[in-house]
């Protein structure tokens, strides 16, 4: 059995994407990954679904290229089990939805889908995620069976991936898997409400999102990079969809700037804050208000059996982790994978994303940009965690804002330097001066923040060996 199992939590997204390359190119014995779980996010379900199956589709591709070429097949930890694949929220809980396609393309890979259909596999693997007919001849289970035979490296789910989520959890020991969430945490809030004490069996849950000492997505373009920091963020959201409604209006962009706010804890701040809140000794002291309009999740339990341990991987350390275009077309224009199906289909969607970053900073030299892997750090914490060079906090009081008119999903933290003092008073009695029991060692959240890793100028070279091979 790996040391790291896990489920991934994703929205891709061109980051998501290489966080996933990077998880399949693990050794059996480094990581063993259950489930993928998506969600809304930077694009929409159904593009981020296709996004999963293409990937899957140029993995199978690039196997078969490397036998023939007498290479070393990777992706070991395909071999030994297949991921489940489970579709999930569609929506924030209580939000208006927002999409990042501004920066990921409408298709959440640069528009590749539309640039290069053929590129595309056949929507025949649409038919997996369908109950089959009750009635079904015998050249329509034919027609099936030969596209569960194309898609073979996944297994698809009918069943919401919250319940998938909760089932592996359910099925397995507690603290044996973790969960990598790389997108807004929906599904995270909406398995937590529906079986606390089943989700907090999990090891721990590793999350990129939150800005803690730092801006949020930049402000203004001109923000998006400095001759001294090689690398861009996601940048401003510039697209809005209502709630229960397919319609899209696009916004003034001076309207969607957020100086303070990652987009995933923005995208659903509420499912942050819940999440968040199950890593407190008293999770209602940190529960978000009531702002619905579509209905509400239960709420936890008074006692739980556990505090859930939570990783948090904000854009502060993030952000460094750069996969510069001039190392990436080196490494990628190398005579030994010039044929290679992934590196073809990774260069198109990684140029289109390079070519949207210049065109946003052409003021600066093009040599010196690159994309901020902020999603496939969290995968590099999977395969390394035994790093001693992974440094973290130690509970830290780390709580996302909901209510706020400028500040929906901005991380708040104590920076008064207060020491925590324990209480005897009961919880509902009210500590003149303390609103919000601040430095009260029974409320608050408690998570670990990264704050070293092995190295923000090697994680390029670990990526991209790891995954294309080494050159």
């Amino acid at each position: 059995m790996a040391p790291n199992r896990i489920i991934i939590d994703t929205d891709p997204g061109v980051d998501d994407v290489l966080a996933m390359l990077l998880a399949f190119s693990a050794k059996p014995e480094e990581l063993e990954i259950m489930m993928l779980s998506i969600t809304f996010g930077n694009v929409d379900v159904q593009n981020c679904l296709r996004n999963i199956i293409t990937l899957f589709h140029y993995i199978e591709k690039e196997k078969t290229w490397r036998k023939e070429n007498g290479r070393p097949e990777g992706f070991e930890t395909l071999n030994v089990r297949k991921p489940i694949v489970a579709i999930g929220a569609e929506e924030p809980l209580a939000e208006h939805m927002m999409v990042a396609d501004f920066f990921h393309g409408i298709d959440g890979l640069g528009g590749i889908h539309h640039s290069h259909p053929h590129l595309t596999p056949s929507e025949t693997w649409k038919s997996l995620f369908k109950p089959a007919p009750e009635a079904i001849s015998t050249e329509e289970a034919t027609a099936l069976q030969t596209v569960k035979d194309q898609h073979s490296l996944f297994t698809p789910s009918l069943k919401p991936a919250h319940e998938e989520m909760l089932q592996i959890l359910r099925e397995n020991e507690p603290d044996t898997i973790t969960i990598v969430a790389v997108g807004p945490l929906t599904n995270l809030a909406i398995a937590a409400a529906a079986d606390p004490e089943t989700f907090l069996r999990v090891k721990e849950v590793v999350v990129m999102g939150g800005a803690v000492n730092m801006p949020g997505n930049p402000p203004n373009l001109s923000l998006f990079l400095s001759p001294s920091v090689t690398s861009i963020p996601i940048p401003p959201f510039n697209l809005i969809k209502q709630p229960n409604t397919p319609l899209r209006r696009a916004l003034n962009l001076n309207n969607q700037m957020t100086p303070g706010a990652e987009f995933n804890t923005y995208a659903d701040s509420v499912a942050s804050a819940r999440v968040f809140a199950l890593t407190s000794p008293n999770p209602k002291t940190t529960m978000p208000p009531t702002l619905s309009r579509k209905g509400q999740l239960a709420p936890y339990p008074d006692k739980l059996s556990r505090q859930l341990k939570l990783k948090l991987f904000p854009l502060d350390i993030t952000t460094p982790h750069k996969l510069p275009e001039t190392f990436f077309n080196t490494h990628i224009s190398s005579s030994s994978l010039v044929s290679s199906p992934l590196a073809q289909w990774a260069t198109l969607f990684l140029n289109s994303t390079f070519d949207k970053i210049y065109s946003l900073n052409s003021h600066l030299p093009r040599e010196n940009l690159g994309l901020e892997m902020h999603d496939p750090l969290t995968v590099w914490y999977a395969l390394s965690a035994s790093d001693p060079s992974w440094k973290f906090t130690e509970g830290e009081d780390i709580r996302v804002e909901t209510a706020g008119q400028w500040t929906r999903g901005c991380c708040i933290v104590e920076r008064r330097n207060r020491v925590v003092r324990d209480r005897t008073e009961s919880l509902e009695e009210e500590v003149v001066g303390d609103a919000g029991g601040w430095g009260d060692s029974r409320r608050g959240n408690r998570l670990q923040r990264c704050l070293e890793t092995p190295g923000f100028d090697k994680f390029a070279g670990v990526l991209m060996d790891r995954v294309f091979g080494e050159v």
